[in-house]
């Protein structure tokens, strides 16, 4: 009996014993637990699992080959936007691509049970099993990253699940509608799609719907906004068959902030200096004809730079309405000056044509009259009776000419009539050309005369700046609302 007491107490001692080595040395019972675990896991040969899983694996043979399609799962990381290309309408984004399928020939869970349930194997891993053929079907360029190392890894499952991810910079294809621009909204897609496998061997999946693309809203454009993101499935027929294909749609929103400061503002600052001639004196010619020119010189340059940066496109764009528009105002405003200028002095050579000429006929009726007079009397003085005997008998020979008496040549009697056919086309062109004259002599009267040019100047003070504001807020609802 006090053997068997003793026992219980000797257990105890022991025990305590061990554990107060154990405090004094640091170490606690759940890590020497893990130790004993790890040393269990160690003590397996990880590379003879795996050199034995790959025995006989035939990386050119899908999973299930021969049986139903196999699930390929997919989920996308974006890293950034760097560039978008309205010239080569494409746009070029760096992302992470994971794909997850499961192979049930590299299942190891039967050998031993690795530390997180998964061993994470270098990319070159990836060159000695079956991975899925998957291709960018709107891809322009392509590269995988590989500072320091290939930016590619394998995750490795026990019961065979595969994850494997890489980080690489694509440029795709985005055709753009450029109607609009810059006050337009775009929407680029990523297009991905098996290349060789049909719908029967291999079929891709969004791993969660749209959660299963991460880090849009986190990126930023220089020139774009990310107004929505959407995510779809099609099925595309080809000749070889039907294939499964990914869409991920980017709509995004330009900033019309850089286009405000480098284009619009300059080009509403140039149509304004043009209107600075009206407040010029008409008579400084140079001024306002060195001023009309230069404005429309910038306008020019200002359309030629937005132009550079587009592609050469058949439609009309928004920026194209502006500018030309911009454009017309400035040219107006120079033939506003060329007509104040035709104005002034057209109306002072009138002037003094008109002067001219009354000076001249007076002139000319004072002298002939003049003349004539002198001619009388000398025939009435002169000495010679036959000269003025011939004034008197010119005279009564002319208060006896008969005014119905006609002369009839030969051929009216005969009936000949050519002459007069074009004497009367002659006469209709004559009545014509009166007409005409007649009815432009009317419109030059009902046109009111401007007697000061600078009534003009005025009007024009007050109907440019109303017309360009009317413009614009047509402009600016019609493209923003």
């Amino acid at each position: 009996m006090p053997l068997v007491m003793l026992e219980p107490t000797l257990i105890y001692l022991v025990v305590f014993t061990i554990g107060l080595v154990l405090e004094r040395s640091g170490v606690t019972w759940s890590q020497t637990t893990m130790v004993n675990r790890r040393n269990y896991d160690s003590s397996v040969n990880v590379t003879a699992v795996i050199e034995q899983l790959l025995t006989g694996y035939d990386n050119r043979l899908r999973p299930n080959f021969g049986g139903p399609h196999l699930p390929v799962d997919m989920e996308v990381e974006i890293a950034s936007f760097d560039t978008i290309s309205e010239v080569n309408m494409d746009y070029t984004l760096t992302l992470y691509l994971t794909q997850y399928w499961v192979d049930t020939r590299l299942r190891y869970d039967y050998f031993f049970e690795a530390p997180g349930d998964f061993m994470t194997l270098p990319g070159d891993f990836a060159e000695r099993i079956w991975v899925p053929d998957t291709f960018f079907a709107n891809d322009k360029n392509s590269f995988l990253h590989e500072v320091t190392e290939e930016n590619k890894r394998v995750r490795l499952y026990g019961n065979g699940s595969i994850e494997y991810g890489m980080r690489f910079t694509t440029t795709l294809a985005c055709m753009m509608d450029l109607h609009n621009y810059p006050l337009d909204t775009q929407n680029c897609t990523v297009e991905i799609e098996s290349y060789g496998y049909t719908m029967s061997d291999v079929e891709i999946f969004w791993k969660k719907e749209r959660d299963s693309v991460k880090g849009v809203y986190n990126v930023q454009l220089p020139q774009f906004d990310i107004m929505n993101f959407d995510t779809q499935v099609t099925v595309e027929s080809l000749s070889t068959g039907d294939y499964k294909r990914l869409s991920l749609s980017f709509k995004m929103a330009r900033n019309i902030g850089y286009f405000i400061f480098q284009t619009y503002l300059p080009s509403i600052l140039i149509v304004m200096l043009s209107w600075v001639s009206f407040w010029i004196n008409h008579e400084a010619t140079s001024a306002r004809v060195a001023l009309g020119i230069t404005t429309v010189l910038t306008m020019t340059t200002i359309s030629t730079g937005v132009r550079s940066s587009l592609p050469r496109i058949s439609y009309v764009k928004a920026i194209d309405i502006y500018l030309v528009m911009c454009f017309v105002f400035v040219f107006a405003a120079l033939l506003e000056y060329a007509a104040v200028n035709y104005t002034y002095w057209g109306a002072r050579a009138k002037k003094k044509t008109k002067k001219y000429k009354e000076n001249h006929s007076f002139a000319k009726s004072s002298e002939t009259v003049f003349m004539n007079d002198n001619e009388k009397d000398e025939q009435r003085m002169s000495p010679i009776p036959s000269l003025r005997h011939r004034q008197n008998t010119a005279l009564s020979e002319s208060d006896k000419v008969t005014p119905g008496f006609r002369m009839i040549s030969p051929g009216h009697r005969c009936g000949y009539t050519g002459r007069t056919i074009q004497t009367t086309r002659a006469q209709q062109r004559r009545r014509l050309l009166q007409n005409l004259k007649t009815r432009a002599r009317k419109i030059r009267s009902s046109i009111p005369k401007i007697k000061d040019v600078n009534i003009i100047d005025k009007y024009s003070r007050l109907v440019f700046p109303l017309s360009f504001i009317g413009f614009n807020g047509i402009y600016w609802c019609y493209y923003l609302l």
